[in-house]
This record gives structure tokens, sequence and C-alpha cells, in this order.
């Protein structure tokens, strides 16, 4: 996935729709799409019927706009995957009998409108993911730094995409590295400690977890620049050193503390405490 692809999880009526960008426009899985809409009436077989339905009746150009890309199955593998933009969606989902129709096409074009005023102001991205964690539960301190992580991270993918680290796969190798240095733990093997499976890992993380992370990612994108590195493998010596000075960090911090920093708690227990806030 390059840099023009982003995948995202989208969320309507509580269910999950996978949703990537590319050439500046959502492209949502249209199985997930159908659904939401149908419940779990095997949504791949109906749109696979619909499909052909709709090129029998003459809406080939439907079909002439699906794209596939890969997203993350069930399995935890990335598979290709029938996607549509926003336009497209609409043309589809019209044709299934289903009372959430309307409501559908209308959150749809809500989230296509957001991409747009998020090109013209990131900020109202990190504005309403704040919301969302805030919606969750989560206390305002470690929204704060959940926040400025993913502006670490944005400026380290950046420095990655111009040195020379173009694919998805060398971006998940630059990661572990990273991780293994800073945790002892690859991503995986981070997440099966949490008990998590799909979710993602920083969101599981508590504060100190998430600014180690922080400081391993603002020290390898600092080693990039320094050492001006260029191609996969310079990069990956970077991650590797970088991942390192915050590993030797968290075990000064479990030495001092008498107890160790990875840990099996998660936002399940950050939230719990939130809410108990709120009600206090």
């Amino acid at each position: 996935m390059n840099r023009n692809e982003i995948a995202r999880i989208a969320v309507f009526e509580g269910k999950h729709i996978r949703k990537i960008l590319h050439g500046g426009e959502w492209w949502f899985s249209i199985i997930d799409i159908v659904e939401v809409l149908l419940g779990s009436e095997r949504p791949r077989k109906y749109w696979n019927d619909l499909k052909k339905k709709l090129i029998a009746e003459g809406y080939a150009e439907v079909s002439e706009k699906i794209g596939q890309f890969k997203m993350l199955a069930p399995d935890g593998k990335m598979r290709l995957t029938d996607c549509a933009t926003t336009e497209t969606m609409f043309r589809i989902i019209q044709s299934i009998p289903s009372p959430k129709v309307e409501p559908l096409k209308r959150w749809l074009a809500r989230v296509g409108k957001e991409r747009i005023d998020e090109i013209e102001n990131p900020e109202l991205s990190m504005e309403r993911m704040k919301e969302l964690y805030e919606k969750k539960g989560y206390p305002q301190e470690w929204i704060d730094k959940r926040m400025r992580g993913i502006a670490v991270r944005q400026d380290l993918t950046d420095e990655w995409k111009n040195r020379g680290a173009g694919s998805n796969r060398e971006y998940v190798i630059l990661t572990n590295e990273i991780m293994q240095g800073t945790f002892d733990l690859k991503v995986e093997e981070y997440k099966g400690v949490k008990g998590l499976e799909r979710e993602n890992l920083r969101d599981h993380m508590t504060d100190i977890e998430l600014i180690l992370t922080m400081l391993a990612e603002a020290t390898t994108t600092k080693i990039h620049r320094d050492r001006d590195s260029r191609g996969f493998e310079p990069l990956k010596k970077d991650a590797q050193d970088g991942g390192a000075v915050a590993g030797r960090t968290r075990k000064d911090i479990d030495k001092q503390s008498g107890k160790p920093v990875v840990s099996s708690e998660n936002y399940m227990e950050l939230s719990s405490k939130g809410r108990k806030k709120q009600i206090e």
C-alpha cells in the first residue's frame, strides 16, 4: 500500500465498514456494506448474484467502476476485496431492499464530505478522532498522548516514504524493528500479550507504553535525518537503533519501578476509569 492508499475502519450503527483512500476518494468494501444492510445473510454470495443482475439489467458501468484493494480479512490476512466509491455505492445499495438504505446513503455522503473537509483542514481529522476517543470513555490525558503519538508516527512514515521505503510490507518490517527494540516484542506478539486480534495495538496501550512508542519513533526519525539514510536497509538499521534507545529507557523503568512496562492492561481498563471519573 502506498501513501496514496490509506486503509481505515468506519463504523455505521455499530458495524465495521472497511474503507481505503485511493486517488483522493474513499472506496468502501461492498461486502461490508451488504452485510450492514442485510445482516449475516451470506453477503458475499448476495453481492456476487447482485453484480450479475446489475450487468444483466444493463448497468455494466457499475461493474466497470468497481475496484479491488487488499484489505484486512477476518482471518487476519490481506485479501483482495471489491470496493466502490460513494457515487457507485449509491447505485449498488439502491438495488438492495433494506430499511437501512436511506440512513446508509446519508452516512456515505457525510463520510465523503468529511474527507474533503479534512484535505482542506487536516486539524478536523484530529478533532473528530479526539471526539471518538472521548465517546469511548478514554481519559483526556490519554487522548492527548494518543494524538501526539499519531503526529509523531505521521512524521516518521513521511520520512520512510521520502527515503525509499515504498511498500506496506516494508513499513510493517520497519515498525516491527522499532517495537522489537523498544519492548522486545513485534506488533503481533504484543497484541497477543494484550489479548487483541484485529484491534489497533496503540489504542490499547497504557500511558507509559504510548510514551515509549513515541520516544522510539521520534528518535528513529531524528536518526534518519541526521544520518540522511536512504534505502530500505539503512532505514532498517536506523529503526533498530531508534528502538534500542527507547528499549534502554524501558528497561531502566522496569528496574526502578520493580514492575514491567509491558502489560496486558488495555483501553478497557482505561475506559472504565474514564467513565468512573465522569460519574464522580
